[in-house]
């Protein structure tokens, strides 16, 4: 029997803190018509790209498959999609150019109107936030920076490298942050990327995440930077990242 998806669109959701706007993608779990209960809520970043082959760059990560499977071991929680903005999307994902107010986006404008039209858990610790590549990056910058909207994030295969690996300077002076972290590499990503993610791994170590506690690491032996390697790890990473909930 083929999975029932339950997705709602949000169309048009403007942003005044980037002066654009774009149709959101709300997954909603299999329990939640008929039941009264609140979920935690996952944002997600490059929602084109988790649900529809047809819409997404190279590939889905077959999300909605995996939430699906994951609230029958008990696992359940909302997903919202935030699709890119093409030629905008680096400059959206990077902390030193519109990443703040993107992120400012999610938690001041978006996360608020989520709130109110659904049936959400609304604190820190069961707000998610996730992404791949640049995606990854972000999620990562937005704990730090957010840690009121946000408690945990995920960050597949993440950027690491870019604007010269400033990232990590700036994670390094950032106080601890009371939260969870999902980290992930694919050694077919190469060997530079996997030592910036095991270099990453390390300093949020030193900080104070406890590996297998608060802080999830995977180094997947088959793991390609790729749409379907993602959607597979991070189908594995739902127990961890929705434990809270």
């Amino acid at each position: 029997m083929r999975d029932t998806i339950d997705l709602e669109v949000l169309e048009g959701v403007p942003s005044p803190e980037l002066g654009n706007q774009r149709d959101v993608l709300v997954y909603l779990p299999p329990s939640y018509r008929g039941s009264r209960r609140s979920y935690p809520v996952l944002y997600m970043h490059d929602g084109q790209n988790l649900f529809d082959p047809a819409t997404s760059f190279a590939g889905e990560w077959g999300l909605g498959r995996a939430m699906n499977a994951a609230a029958r071991r008990g696992h359940e929680g909302i997903v919202v999609g935030i699709p890119n903005m093409g030629e905008e999307r680096i400059s959206e994902y990077s902390p030193s150019h519109q990443g703040p107010g993107y992120v400012t986006f999610l938690a001041d404008t978006l996360k608020p109107l989520v709130d109110q039209r659904f049936r959400t858990r609304r604190s820190r610790e069961h707000t998610i936030i996730a992404g791949s590549s640049m995606g990854g990056l972000i999620s990562l910058w937005a704990l730090f920076r957010r840690p009121e909207s946000f408690g945990v994030a995920g960050a597949l295969s993440p950027s690491l490298w870019f604007a010269n690996g400033a990232i990590f300077s700036e994670l390094d002076r950032c106080p601890f942050v009371p939260g969870r972290i999902y980290l992930d590499i694919g050694t077919l990503e190469g060997a530079e990327h996997v030592a910036n993610a095991r270099r990453m791994r390390d300093l949020l170590s030193r900080k104070g995440y406890r590996l297998g506690r608060d802080l999830r690491w995977l180094e997947a032996r088959t793991g390609r930077h790729d749409e379907r390697s993602w959607g597979q790890r991070f189908a594995r990473a739902l127990p961890f990242l929705l434990a809270a909930g």
